[in-house]
């Protein structure tokens, strides 16, 4: 039987191309490298981010303030962090709570956060409730306002917002940058970490408490003291942060990065209603409240942590509806069956089903 006769090559030629031969042995060489590399790879192995730590030591920063130092039990190097990075506390109740890492990157032995007691506030009052040696887990670091490199800078901070700026602002002296620190804070008592900022150049710091000037500042007031082409790092209270940027273009500054505290405010906002399956409830929720406030007046025990939509915190399962969805975390595939009640709504008019 006479043997098969090979195709013709793209020229019509009775033998291979060669060509497609030189790639069809590239292939299988590439084939076979792999082969052997992937038995000599390490095994990847996974990071856990849930760190077992003792509280070490509690320090009162000023009223209603206190800062916490956090370690390994064994003593032994935590995860790495830049400034503006924050933990998620979890606490012994289970509560979860966001907290600023206020202490110094390079140290690799502890972590220093500071909370303030909010009245009302259960969490923050289980913060103020922690001794020393008591154990809790931390999540993170995770950075949501990283500090970038730049030749000048203004750091806003008000009130407790001081605790991601303060990293920011040792950094940036480090670095040799031009720098300016506007402070704000209800009564200059209640500004923490005002010792440790005297250890720095005095004429770069403006320390401005509301009852020495009889009302918050403005925006424009704030921005004056920023370097020419300044990147402004801005942390505090809601009205503060948008008087920042809405008065930014008139000022010297270039750039505004914030980070809140607080619920961002809700743009577009339609009623809707929630009904809560397992509770029995149907709640309507108005134009101007996010489902996770409504939701905590019949549920007050209901898990949220950031209320901006980041930290997944508060997702829930969505068994009918169609969410409006606002955070900027959940994937595609999440999103078919999960919504963020913090930030996340509904079409007007519309019903969701929630498995609450």
């Amino acid at each position: 039987m006479e043997p098969p006769r090979l195709p013709a090559d793209l020229r019509g030629r009775q033998r291979p191309d060669r060509l497609f031969a030189t790639v069809g042995a590239a292939v299988a060489a590439y084939r076979w490298v792999s082969r052997i590399s992937g038995r000599r790879r390490p095994q990847v192995t996974e990071v856990d981010r849930n760190l077992r730590l003792v509280v070490e030591r509690i320090t009162v920063e000023t009223e209603g303030v206190v800062s916490l130092r956090l370690a390994r039990p064994d003593g032994e190097p935590l995860p790495a962090w830049r400034p503006g990075a924050h933990l998620d506390l979890v606490l012994p109740s289970g509560r979860v709570r966001q907290y600023s890492l206020c202490g110094d990157p390079d140290d690799r032995v502890a972590y220093r956060i500071a909370a303030r007691r909010i009245p009302g506030g259960s969490g923050s009052a289980e913060v103020h409730g922690l001794i020393p040696g008591d154990l809790v887990t931390v999540r993170g670091p995770r950075n949501a306002f990283p500090f970038v490199a730049a030749d000048s800078y203004l750091f806003i901070a008000g009130g407790i917002g001081i605790t991601p700026i303060l990293p920011m602002v040792h950094r940036a002296a480090a670095a040799g940058a031009d720098w300016r620190l506007v402070y704000t804070g209800r009564t200059l008592d209640s500004m923490p970490f005002r010792t440790e900022l005297a250890t720095l150049p005095a004429g770069r710091i403006w320390l401005r408490p509301d009852t020495e000037y009889g009302m918050p500042a403005a925006g424009a007031e704030l921005l004056e003291h920023a370097p020419a082409g300044a990147t402004v790092y801005c942390c505090g209270p809601l009205p503060m942060i948008t008087s920042v940027r809405l008065d930014l273009p008139g000022s010297p500054a270039r750039a505004v990065h914030f980070e809140r505290f607080s619920a961002p405010p809700i743009v577009d906002g339609k009623p809707f209603t929630i009904r809560l399956v397992r509770s029995g409830t149907t709640l309507p929720v108005p134009a101007d409240r996010s489902a996770l406030d409504v939701i905590r007046e019949a549920l007050p025990d209901v898990a949220y942590s950031c209320r901006q939509g980041f930290c997944r915190t508060c997702k829930v399962r969505v068994l009918a509806g169609a969410p409006d969805h606002r955070d900027s975390v959940l994937t595609g595939e999440e999103r078919a069956s999960d919504i963020l009640i913090c930030v996340s709504r509904a079409a007007r008019g519309a019903t969701l089903t929630l498995d609450l």
